[in-house]
């Protein structure tokens, strides 16, 4: 629980951090650097490299969309409750139900305008910080992950299933730099929410279930 806070702490705090740093104007040369780093040099309009790594990039960032996110966790929380695991089914609703209220508050708090040096590449209705694509593949990605870590024996799958969760967000942040919808502080910031908001509640129903197992 302590190492678990601590993380929580860490994450919450890099957001923060970042929040501030943004605010002030002092991530501006960053956030250029790195965006328009990702286009062509002959063409700044165009993203770099070969055509297919931006249809590749298109496919990715739809894997973080509200859409498919909701979806995927509607089906999990089916399972689970089909298999009666309560805590589980708890945890995936308060997770990923708790993740988009705060992704959409937090955009509308903060207000901050998407990147205008490039074409987007992606239809935007939104604010852009934090990135809910980040955010919430972080959020659902880790969670599932977790849970479905929970359930095997084998230590080195454990560690397989957490890897695949953590490299999928990592990707599926990336592609909305890549598309230029998103500045690489709002990626970086939605990670570190997203990852904390799931181990807070990953703790949450864990102190819970201990609670209800110590009382029966």
């Amino acid at each position: 629980m302590l190492i678990g806070l601590s993380a929580v702490a860490g994450l919450l705090a890099a957001f923060l951090i970042l929040t501030g740093e943004m605010l002030e104007g002092d991530t501006l040369v960053f956030d250029r650097t790195v965006l328009l780093a990702l286009r062509s040099a002959a063409d700044p309009n165009q993203p770099a490299g070969p055509w297919w790594v931006e249809r590749m990039a298109r496919d990715l960032t739809a894997l973080g969309s509200v859409t498919v996110l909701s979806l995927a966790s509607l089906a999990a929380f089916g399972g689970f409750a089909l298999m009666r695991r309560w805590a589980a089914a708890a945890l995936l609703l308060l997770s990923a139900g708790g993740g988009l209220a705060m992704s959409s508050a937090l955009k509308h708090l903060i207000g901050r305008a998407r990147p205008d040096l490039v074409p987007h590449g992606d239809v935007v209705l939104t604010a852009s910080f934090p990135s809910g694509h980040a955010m919430l593949s972080a959020v659902v990605g880790l969670t599932l992950g977790a849970l479905v870590a929970q359930s095997v024996g084998d230590r080195r799958l454990k560690l397989y299933i957490m890897a695949v969760a953590v490299l999928l967000s990592l990707m599926i942040g990336a592609s909305r730099v890549y598309l230029g919808v998103h500045w690489p502080t709002d990626v970086l910031a939605g990670w570190s929410v997203g990852a904390a908001w799931a181990a807070l509640c990953w703790m949450l129903v864990e102190a819970l279930r201990r609670r209800g197992a110590a009382c029966g």
